[in-house]
């Protein structure tokens, strides 16, 4: 059994193009534009609205939530890039200490990061932890059907498809099924290539 403070003393993560730091108050620009992106809400099922307060509310919280684990996606600079940005969330969260299980979910909300690799880096840098640091057995999420990117991302950092909710969303007059993905922690997880640019 593991502890229900499992996440007391969050690490920072870093990953070749990444650095993925406990999110909270100082990340409030990045996340509220990250809420404000319509396909970013629509990836992630996103209806409710959020005010300012809220949000500010809410990251100044999550420092104190010892049960879950949210960390900001900083891309780090380089040549290519000379300034640090904020990319999004990553969260290992509805912990189950006593079958050591916990829920994934990731939201990178810029549009012009998309499909570079940075959600599977980010992805696989999480799992790994979850696995290697924390002890976990499983970690399992759900990823909308009209997400096949993201369904591809997880397969890659190795989680594989336990079946399929139909009909899980309604967006935009639209029922959308939602697929189960899984990893445990004797499953293979590929090693993913360093990205060169």
């Amino acid at each position: 059994m593991l502890p229900e403070n499992l996440f007391a003393n969050q690490a920072t993560l870093t990953t070749a193009r990444l650095r993925l730091e406990p999110l909270g108050p100082e990340h409030f620009e990045g996340a509220w534009a990250s809420l404000q992106d319509p396909e970013a809400r629509r990836l992630t099922g996103t209806h409710a609205e959020f005010t300012p307060e809220q949000i500010q509310a809410w990251l100044a919280g999550l420092a104190g939530q010892h049960d879950r684990g949210d960390w900001a996606v900083i891309r780090r600079s380089d040549e290519q890039h000379p300034e640090e940005r904020y990319l999004g969330e990553v969260v290992l969260n509805d912990l189950d200490a006593d079958n050591g299980s916990v829920g994934f979910r990731i939201a990178l909300a810029p549009a012009d990061v998309r499909g570079q690799g940075y959600g599977t880096e980010a992805t696989a840098a999480v799992v790994g932890h979850a696995f290697d640091d924390l002890g976990l057995h499983r970690v399992a999420l759900e990823v909308f059907a009209f997400n096949p990117r993201a369904q591809r991302a997880y397969e890659k950092a190795g989680f594989t498809v336990e079946g399929r909710q139909r009909e899980a969303l309604l967006w935009d007059g639209e029922r959308v099924d939602a697929i189960s993905m899984g990893i445990l922690a004797r499953d293979p997880r590929p090693a993913l290539p360093v990205p060169t640019a």
